[in-house]
C-alpha cells in the first residue's frame, strides 16, 4: 500500500471524532461478522504500512492504539478456532480409527460391506456406537446401516 493509498484509507476513516464513530462501530460488531473481519483486515495492512512510516503524526498513532485490542482480540479468536477446528479433526479421526480397528479385531479384514457402515456409525456418539460394534453380529450392523 503506498503513501496514496494511506492517505485515502485515513481520509475515508476519517480523523479525530470523524473516527471515533467508526471504530465503536466496529467493536460493537461481534467477532465473527465478516464486515469486522474484512474492515480489520484492511486495517491491519493500514497498520503495517504507518509502522513502516517513519513520520506518523498524533493521529496515526492514536488509530494504531485504538485498534491494538481490535487486532489482539481478532488474532485470539483466529487461534481458538484453529484449536478448536484441530481438536474435532482430532477427535474424528480418533473415532474412526477406533470403529475401524473394533471392525478387523471382530470381523477380520475391512471389506466394502462394512466399509460402507464406517460413516453411518460415526454419525452416533462413541457411547452409542461401541457397544453397537460388540454386541451386533457382522449381518446385523450391516443390514442397519446400509
Amino acid at each position: 500500500m503506498g503513501k496514496e493509498s494511506q492517505n485515502q484509507l485515513k481520509r475515508i476513516i476519517g480523523k479525530g471524532n470523524v473516527q471515533k464513530q467508526p471504530i465503536d462501530e466496529l467493536e460493537a460488531l461481534t467477532p465473527d461478522n465478516p464486515f469486522r473481519k474484512a474492515a480489520l483486515e484492511l486495517l491491519y495492512n493500514l497498520q503495517q504500512n504507518l509502522q513502516v512510516t517513519q513520520n506518523q503524526d498524533e493521529e496515526d498513532r492514536e488509530l494504531l492504539m485504538r485498534l491494538a485490542p481490535l487486532y489482539q482480540q481478532d488474532r485470539e479468536q483466529a487461534i481458538q478456532e484453529g484449536e478448536q477446528r484441530g481438536l474435532q479433526t482430532g477427535i474424528q479421526q480418533g473415532e474412526r480409527l477406533v470403529v475401524e480397528n473394533l471392525l478387523k479385531v471382530r470381523f477380520g479384514e475391512i471389506d466394502n460391506e462394512l466399509q460402507v457402515i464406517i460413516e453411518p456409525l460415526l454419525s452416533l456418539p462413541p457411547e452409542e456406537f461401541t457397544p453397537l460394534l460388540l454386541q451386533l453380529s457382522r449381518e446385523e450392523l450391516i443390514h442397519r446401516f446400509c
